[in-house]
Parts: C-alpha cells; structure tokens; sequence
C-alpha cells in the first residue's frame, strides 16, 4: 500500500476522532510536507503512554484517567497523525492509536460515557482493520461486544462477539484466543444459549492453560488467567452452577492476586453476590467489607453498580446482624 492510499484508506478515520480533515481534505495537501516528522520514537512514546494510563485506570478507574488520555491524542497524537511519516510508520503509528483510542474507550465505558465509548472503539476498529492489525481489530470488537451485553442488547452483543472470534480465529496468541473466545461465550449465555456458550468456555479455558502467566507485548496478550477466572466464574453463575462459579472467583482472587483495586474490588463484589446467592450469608458479609475496603477512591460505573446490588440484596436482609455496619459503610460511600 502506498502513502497516498494509506492515507486516504485509514488515516482519516483515525484524524476524525479529533474533528480533523477528511480524508478527500488530507489528500489535496499530499504535495506538502506535514508540520511535524513523525518516527518510531513518537509510536514508543504513545504505547508507553498508553501502558502507562492503562494501568492507572486499572488502580483508579477509568473515570479518574480518562480525560488524560484524551487530552494526549488531542494534543501530541492529533499532531503526529498531522505530520509527515514513511509508509512504515505510518502503519505502526495508526497500529498503536488504534490502541491507545481502544484505552479511551474502555475509560469512557468505565465512566458511564457509553456514547464516547462506542465512538472510540469504533475508530480503533477502522484504523486496525485498515492497517492489517487483526489482533487489534478484533479487540476493538470484543470492546462493543462487552458494552452491547452491559446494556442488555443481546443481539447486537453475540453479533459483534461472533465477529470479534472470527477476526482472531488465525491468531497464534493463546491469551487473545480466551479473551475473544470468552467474550463470545458470555453473550452466548446472556442469550440463553448454554450448549453454545459451554463449549466456547472449554475452548477458551484451553487457549488460557496453554498460554504465559506473564504478559507479553500486544494488546490482547495482558488479558490474564485471573481475568478469565473471573469471567469464567460468571458464566458458570450465569448457567446456574454456582459452586463452579465461586470456585474460579476465589481462583482469580487466591490464586492470580489481582491486585489492581478496581479489578479486585469488581471481583469481590461479584463473589459476595454468588455466596449470598448459595446462602452462605457470614461470607458474603465479609467479601462485601473487603469489596468497600478495595473500592476506596475508585471512579467506575462497575464499581457503582457493585454498591447499587448489595443496597438490594441488603434490604431483602433486614434482620441480618451484619447488616446496618454495611449499610452504614454503604451510606458514607454516598
């Protein structure tokens, strides 16, 4: 692919994220050089970034990061885009805003911002298909996929669950394989297909056996063996075997540590929720504690949303001794 028609064909795409020219506005100055000369030190620069913010997001929720990572791609990323670059940068420099756009939209899902969200993931989705990126691509639409199952639209969740294993099915890499995989097996049980949605997990849990505990490079290899546990954990929930499903929970937690704030906080929220469910009531009590505990100072819509069902499942609990100590913690939350 020539500069002309990478340009024309994927850069756009990506410039419209910042309200910059289209892509016929971008062709007519191809006789100029840009303003700035783009090299890979600029590409290292916004993966760092982007590792950098991610993790920030994974302690403190995306709420409390997001508008960094804007302010980054409308500042520094929008001028790179803007410059003048070879083919071969351009293609990782479209490769890694991709990713960096994919970060801005999981924060803005984890914000509450789904309109933002949707936006992101799918400007990422275009850059990374038009580049080639496979891996990229099919997690920008495993990123719908996640937002169409938390706002119950089913069809449109196994839909873009079923693209996104699709894009990955060639992959090499075991991590993404399960996080794809998974994906499409949640929406398979939201949907109310178990036959489909048990042999998915099987498969996933496969890939995630035969894959590194450590995380490797690209995007979907930091999809973790903790992170799948506790997925796994909420499928079986979902299918009804709920020994099965606080097993991997406890597995995420025990056995992986998870010891990000935001993530362990959403997977001792969903632990309490599975041991209320199986009546061992002193349990719950005590994960609760230790999921207010961990959510201190965490901004995530997740995390809210853990708040709002222990406020329901506590007022089906009047006569629990335990239960005005949480409900006063739960008060001083807000």
């Amino acid at each position: 692919m020539d500069r002309r028609r990478l340009l024309t064909a994927s850069a756009a795409i990506g410039l419209a994220a910042f309200g910059l020219p289209d892509a016929e506005a971008l062709t007519r100055r191809m006789g100029r050089p840009g303003p700035v000369a783009v090299g890979m030190g600029e590409v290292t620069a916004i993966r760092r970034m982007t590792t950098a913010l991610g993790n920030a997001a994974s302690e403190a929720g995306g709420g409390q990061v997001r508008h960094l990572a804007m302010g980054y791609l409308r500042t520094d990323v929008r001028r790179w885009l803007d410059g003048r670059y070879t083919d071969a940068v351009g293609r990782e420099l479209f490769a890694a805003t991709s990713q960096l756009l994919q970060l801005a939209g999981w924060m803005a899902r984890d914000e509450g911002l789904d309109d933002v969200s949707r936006r992101c993931h799918l400007r990422s989705y275009r850059l990374a298909a038009a580049v080639g990126e496979n891996e990229l691509a099919a997690t920008a639409l495993r990123g719908l996929a996640d937002q169409a199952l938390d706002l119950g639209r089913l069809p449109a969740a196994v839909r873009l669950a079923e693209a996104c294993a699709q894009r990955g099915r060639r992959l090499h890499n075991p991590k993404a394989l399960a996080y794809y995989r998974t994906t499409y097996a949640r929406a398979a049980v939201a949907d109310g297909d178990r036959g489909l949605a048990a042999q998915l997990l099987a498969s996933a849990q496969k890939a995630i056996e035969n894959a590194p505990v450590r995380p490797g490079e690209s995007w979907a290899s930091h999809y973790s063996h903790g992170r799948w546990a506790h997925e796994a954990g909420m499928i079986h929930a979902r299918m009804g075997n709920l020994p099965a499903a606080e097993a991997h929970l406890h597995h995420a937690l025990v056995t992986y540590g998870l010891d990000r704030r935001r993530t362990r906080a959403i997977v001792l929220a969903d632990l309490g929720h599975v041991q209320h469910q199986r009546g061992n009531m002193s349990e719950a009590f005590a994960t609760w504690h230790d999921f207010l505990d961990c959510a201190e100072g965490v901004r995530s819509v997740r995390i809210d949303g853990g708040i709002t069902a222990v406020r329901g499942r506590l007022s089906r609990l009047p006569d629990h001794p335990e239960n005005q100590f949480l409900a006063d913690r739960l008060v001083l939350r807000g």
